[in-house]
């Protein structure tokens, strides 16, 4: 099988962890048979300071003639005083409207060897198995008027919450769908006491719901579903939510696995190729030090396979690559704990690499380990 993907490293880390995909992407069709081509574009701050616009015509270009969509990660302060325009998160937010990616999926997992990184009990974390659905081209990101403006002489701001009922509707279904293949139960996060927006998201998910019978459906406030992720995360299944609410969430529940580094993600859309990244930022802190955690991307890579490709097969093979390499003790800075052995970004990559290709690999690296 040969397939087509458009590689956006974009900005900070955000080339070392997708240098990282790449090679285990690679790996796989190496020890699967696939061709996988990979060409490359430009987003973010990388595109402000070589063309001028976070995101080039050229790139959203390239995305469509592509079968896939792999992004690094966009931002950091060197642009932060560029006018509003010309910010690198202008670039992630134009794309999803342009792909028209309307649902983000976070999956968080509960991995037995990174229980000690999490500032959580292992008891509290032991078993969860949960997947975000975030609308991703609605709500206030997106919403007009945005502005600055003044009212009786005094400075004001506002910023809009607008949602058309399909969009609501489409991203409910999705997480009523995913429902159907996992445990059956979805959560709605809302305001629904406070906002109207809130409201009508709560009256589609009721309608949804009557489609889906085998399915039970809860209501959850948000500021108690931010209590609960931390309080009782194993409660949870499919949890789908808005814009705003699901991006602060899904972050939240990277705790769970003890850092962001960990969590990968994937953006579906209607009519078009599907983007795939980890849900970290740039974190230009580190960059160039090979110390970032390539492991979200690598899984977002796994994500990539199963969800546009069909390629069950092969992508339960990165999926076990990684668990065995954290089973072995391998560690990046982020999750490293006690007794683990500290790795860098290109030694995780390369661990990984060697599990996938020869699972004899783990052996010889636990070995030389202990």
């Amino acid at each position: 099988m040969e397939k087509r993907i458009a590689v956006l490293p974009g900005d900070g880390i955000g080339k070392e962890v997708v240098k990282g995909a790449i090679e285990i992407l690679q790996a796989v069709g190496e020890r699967f048979g696939h061709q996988f081509h990979f060409q490359y574009g430009k987003i973010g701050g990388e595109a402000i300071d070589t063309v001028g616009t976070p995101l080039p015509d050229e790139t959203v270009k390239l995305c469509k003639q592509s079968d896939a969509v792999l992004l690094g990660a966009v931002g950091g302060p060197k642009w932060e005083r560029q006018p509003v325009h010309l910010r690198p998160e202008r670039g992630l937010l134009k794309i999803r409207k342009d792909l028209n990616l309307y649902a983000n999926l976070r999956p968080t997992n509960y991995y037995s060897s990174l229980a000690d990184s999490s500032p959580l009990r292992r008891e509290v974390i032991e078993g969860v198995d949960m997947i975000m659905v975030r609308e991703l081209t609605g709500g206030l990101y997106f919403g007009k008027p945005s502005e600055r403006t003044q009212k009786n002489g005094a400075d004001g701001v506002v910023d809009t919450l607008y949602y058309e009922r399909d969009e609501m509707s489409r991203v409910i279904k999705l997480a009523f769908e995913l429902a159907r293949t996992r445990k059956g139960k979805v959560t709605s996060v809302d305001k629904a006491n406070v906002l109207e927006s809130s409201r009508m998201w709560r009256e589609v998910a009721e309608e949804i719901s009557n489609e889906y019978p085998d399915v039970e459906l809860e209501h959850m406030l948000v500021d108690n579903a931010a209590m609960q992720l931390i309080r009782n995360p194993k409660q949870f299944d499919v949890v789908v939510t808005e814009n705003l609410f699901g991006d602060i969430l899904s972050d939240e529940a990277s705790v769970l696995t003890g850092s962001l580094g960990m969590l990968p993600s994937a953006s579906l859309s209607q009519s078009g190729p599907y983007l795939y990244e980890p849900i970290h930022g740039s974190a230009p802190d580190i960059e160039g030090k090979n110390a970032a955690n390539p492991l979200a991307t690598i899984l977002s890579a796994a994500m990539m396979l199963r969800l546009s490709f069909g390629m069950n097969e092969e992508a339960e093979a990165i999926e076990n690559a990684v668990n065995q390499v954290l089973d072995a003790g391998f560690r990046t800075k982020d999750i490293v704990t006690f007794g683990m052995k500290q790795v860098t970004t290109s030694e995780m990559i390369e661990e990984v690499k060697a599990t996938l290709l020869d699972n004899e690999a783990i052996m010889n690296i636990m070995s030389a380990y202990a």
